[in-house]
């Protein structure tokens, strides 16, 4: 059967203030009026029933995320502790295989916008058949709709069957220039969706993700903990995807964000006449190119241009909207008790 695996963790220092350790941007209606991890499961749950759709989380997010998509809690898998996609994506691989020996799984994360939920489901499904029906990994190559550095990309090979590639090789997050000449050759956006079967994961971890596979046995003695303790953190694209050579991708012709920055606010929710983004009582008064978004008090711009304004959490942050890329390097130079939200 098809099972779906929803990547639920983070800090929640992308959107600061907005988002909190508590509140991470999965759990924050950045794209709409519901929460990017209840539009997830909204937009899968036709393909795929709820009942088999895990949820990786930490134990902070469990009880938001529980309250938000109305799971059951046998579906929270609750991570003892970060270590990037790789385990985490093990893990929850072989926990689908123990209720279903014929899993095959779908991966993704919880906090995307996905703009056709009729297209994304359409490649959703085709991933997962390709991935039973000719025993590989598939990765799901979002066709590009703009020059993005912040992305990585994917450089098609050959043509193994109609709409299907073998993967040339990966490229994380390339300069301008090198994006240009990457979308000339027909390279497709790294998205992060996957597909593959249980066993063809576990087999391929254990072939190539030094950094996963010692530690598989600790999960058939239901040993969590110590196989959290024992892995080393790494993504799954850089332990498995870039070493096996069993990959092979599909296009994605679908609307798709991955929501990085304040920046993408613009792009998923629209702008007005003067490319202003507005949510919460904010008032824009002969203003352009703004994003302001205020959870409480009334916010006012006036005759300004080009910023990234936000009252949240006790906090305002004032950005030159060309700079939201570095609203990181931001953080990391403030005080702990501003930087730091409850």
């Amino acid at each position: 059967m098809d099972w779906v695996v929803i990547l639920a963790g983070g800090s929640g220092t992308r959107f600061w203030p907005l988002s909190s350790p508590r509140r991470p941007k999965q759990l924050l209606p950045l794209a709409g009026s519901v929460p990017t991890a209840v539009a997830a499961v909204d937009v899968i749950e036709s393909l795929v029933p709820r009942e088999r759709i895990l949820v990786v989380t930490s134990a902070a997010l469990a009880g938001p995320l529980g309250d938000a998509l109305g799971l059951p809690g046998s579906n929270f898998l609750i991570e003892p502790r970060a270590a990037s996609t790789a385990p985490a994506l093990a893990w929850a691989t072989f926990e689908a295989r123990k209720r279903d020996p014929e899993a095959a799984i779908l991966s993704m994360h919880a906090d995307w916008h996905l703009g056709d939920g009729t297209d994304f489901r359409r490649t959703a499904a085709k991933a997962l058949e390709t991935a039973r029906a000719m025993d590989r990994l598939v990765t799901v190559g979002v066709v590009p709709t703009r020059p993005e550095t912040g992305y990585g990309y994917i450089i098609p090979g050959d043509e193994v069957a109609p709409g299907v590639r073998t993967v040339a090789r990966f490229l994380e997050k390339p300069d301008l220039i090198t994006v240009q000449e990457l979308l000339g050759q027909g390279a497709l956006w790294n998205s992060g969706l996957f597909a593959w079967t249980a066993s063809r994961l576990l087999e391929e971890i254990q072939a190539s993700a030094r950094e996963v596979r010692d530690a598989l046995p600790l999960l058939e003695r239901n040993d969590v903990e110590g196989y959290f303790r024992a892995v080393t953190p790494v993504a799954i694209d850089v332990a498995v995807f870039e070493r096996s050579p069993r990959v092979v991708t599909i296009p994605g012709r679908f609307p798709w964000d991955d929501i990085g920055t304040y920046e993408a606010l613009a792009r998923v929710r629209g702008t007005d006449d003067h490319g202003n983004v507005a949510v919460g009582p904010v008032h824009l008064i002969d203003s352009a190119n703004c994003i302001a978004w205020s959870d409480e008090v009334p916010l006012v711009l006036s005759g300004v241009r080009d910023l990234v304004v936000v009252h949240a959490n006790g906090r305002i942050l004032v950005l030159d909207r060309a700079r939201a890329s570095e609203l990181k390097q931001t953080l990391e130079s403030l005080p702990p008790e501003v930087r730091d939200l409850p």
